[in-house]
Parts: structure tokens; C-alpha cells; sequence
């Protein structure tokens, strides 16, 4: 069930190839144990960073794969070569999260293309660094929030339909959700709405026995650093963690196996903090 390429492709070198050093998306020690035979996972901004990395293991782990992405259409057919080099089938949905019919959409796609939903990660994501909140405009905050949150809403509402007993949600928060990030004011704003909605929609939805978790990176090397900071930034980024570097998406992705697992079957509502030691209480 390999999927046709997007008909209108961007034929410029992906954000990806672009980084140096390129990130690291799954370890070569790393060892599946078919933790996701036979499951279909929906990644949003699952292209590249965080999400190609999640959308790897995961199909290591035996999952077919639905990665829905904005505009890198090379980064993400790279994502979906790898998918299949793992023998799983991958289906991108090129689209704007922005748009809750484009959100409803690309799940009904998922269900018709692999006949059911088990999985569905919310990681798609934008920032706008800004020193001065006064230059935070309407259109920046609005975007910041349909991308960052109300777009999890659409996907889980439209994915709650299909979901059955033993499926799961798993939403991407930050660390800056639990402490301040004085030039993130909006995007730390929708990350600690991400984290109260995760815990909310987990307790509301028990009795179905659907599991609903977050985790919450620290800095991680990925193209959203590289498109969104200053030079000067990405030189230091990483380095304020008790580790003194950034982490990599492949050290982010095994905690998403692990709750979207049966390993995890008595977790929700829960956040795991992957973040280079910073003590987070909550």
C-alpha cells in the first residue's frame, strides 16, 4: 500500500539535508521487539525533527505509517523511504493543521487507507521566537495556536470516532510548558495548553479505555531550531541542560514507543520530561 507522491512536490533540497550535523532519528543499537505489530499510527509533522524520528520507530516497531506534513515534500518522501525500508507501508497526507476540515480529512484518509486508527501522535508544531510580547500580532498568535493546539483537538476529535478499547493519543508538550521561556510567550502558552488538554481528555476518556499521554522534549536538534533561532542561538542551543547538549530526535522517540505500547497500559494523563536533566515537578 505504498502511497502515490504529492502531485505538486517541492523540488528544493528538504530542511534536513540542510543541517549540520544532520540529526540522528534511531540509534543503530537500537532493538525492536514488534512492540506495534500490526497497529496504524497517524503522525502529524511527521516529515522530519521529532516526528520523523517517532514515525522510524514506529514502523521498526511494525506500524504502518500516515505522516501528515505542511509543504517539505522532500523531507518527507526521505521519512517515507526509510518507513519502507522497514517493510511497513506509509502514507503522506500533504495539508494545513491550521484547518480543522484539513484535520478530518486526513484521518478519514488514514481509516480508508489502512482500515483503522490505533495510534495518533500530535507533534506537528510552529515557534516564533520574540523578545518583545508588544510584536507578538494577532495573525502570529492565532497561527501559533491553530497549529500548536486547537489542531490536536481536530485530530482527536475526528480519531476518537475510529478508536477503540487499547488505542492511544500521544501529544507533544515542552519543557517550556513547566517552566518560563521569556521569547516563546505564545508557543510556551500552547504547550501548557497541551499539557492541561492531554490530562483532561485522558481522565475523559477511562471508561473507553483509551490511553491519552504527552511527552515533553527539552532541546532537541531538529529543523525547527535551525528555521526559527539566530545563528548565535544555534550554536549555544542545548547547552543551558544539566548535559550540556542538545538531545536527538532518536533520544526522544523510544519514550512515544513506549506509550503507544502495551508496556504503557496502565499510564495516562502522564508526561514523560526527556529534556537533559532539567527537575521538572508536575
Amino acid at each position: 500500500m505504498e502511497t502515490k507522491t504529492p502531485q505538486k512536490q517541492n523540488k528544493q533540497p528538504g530542511i534536513e539535508a540542510k543541517m549540520n550535523p544532520r540529526p540522528e532519528y534511531i540509534k543503530a543499537t537500537y532493538k525492536a521487539a514488534g512492540k506495534l505489530t500490526g497497529k496504524t499510527a497517524l503522525i502529524t509533522g511527521g516529515d522530519s525533527g521529532i516526528g520523523r524520528a517517532v514515525s522510524v520507530h514506529y514502523a521498526k516497531e511494525g506500524a504502518d505509517i500516515a505522516i501528515v506534513y505542511l509543504d517539505e515534500d522532500v523531507d518527507a518522501i526521505e521519512t517515507r523511504e526509510i518507513v519502507l525500508s522497514f517493510g511497513r507501508k506509509c502514507l503522506l497526507i500533504k495539508g494545513d493543521v491550521k484547518k480543522s476540515s484539513f484535520c478530518k480529512k486526513a484521518v478519514e484518509q488514514v481509516v480508508k487507507e489502512f482500515g483503522k486508527l490505533n495510534i495518533l501522535v500530535n507533534n506537528a508544531g510552529i515557534q516564533v521566537p520574540e523578545k518583545d510580547p508588544k510584536e507578538i500580532d494577532e495573525k502570529q498568535l492565532e497561527d501559533t495556536f491553530k497549529t500548536n493546539i486547537f489542531a490536536y483537538f481536530h485530530f482527536a476529535k475526528a480519531a476518537l470516532a475510529h478508536m477503540q478499547e487499547g488505542d492511544t493519543i500521544i501529544n507533544t508538550t515542552s519543557v517550556t510548558a513547566y517552566r518560563s521561556s521569556p521569547n516563546l510567550i505564545d508557543y510556551s502558552s500552547t504547550k501548557g495548553a497541551i499539557t492541561s488538554f492531554t490530562r483532561s481528555l485522558a481522565t475523559n476518556l477511562t471508561e473507553k479505555k483509551i490511553r491519552v499521554n504527552a511527552v515533553a522534549p527539552g532541546p532537541v536538534w531538529t529543523p525547527l531550531i535551525v528555521s526559527t533561532f539566530d545563528e548565535e542561538k544555534i550554536k549555544k542551543f542545548g547547552s543551558e541542560t544539566a548535559m550540556k547538549r542538545a538531545g536527538q530526535p532518536s533520544e526522544l522517540a523510544p519514550a512515544y514507543v513506549f506509550l503507544a505500547s502495551d508496556d504503557a497500559s496502565f499510564i495516562t494523563g502522564q508526561v514523560i520530561h526527556v529534556n537533559g536533566g532539567e527537575v521538572v515537578n508536575g
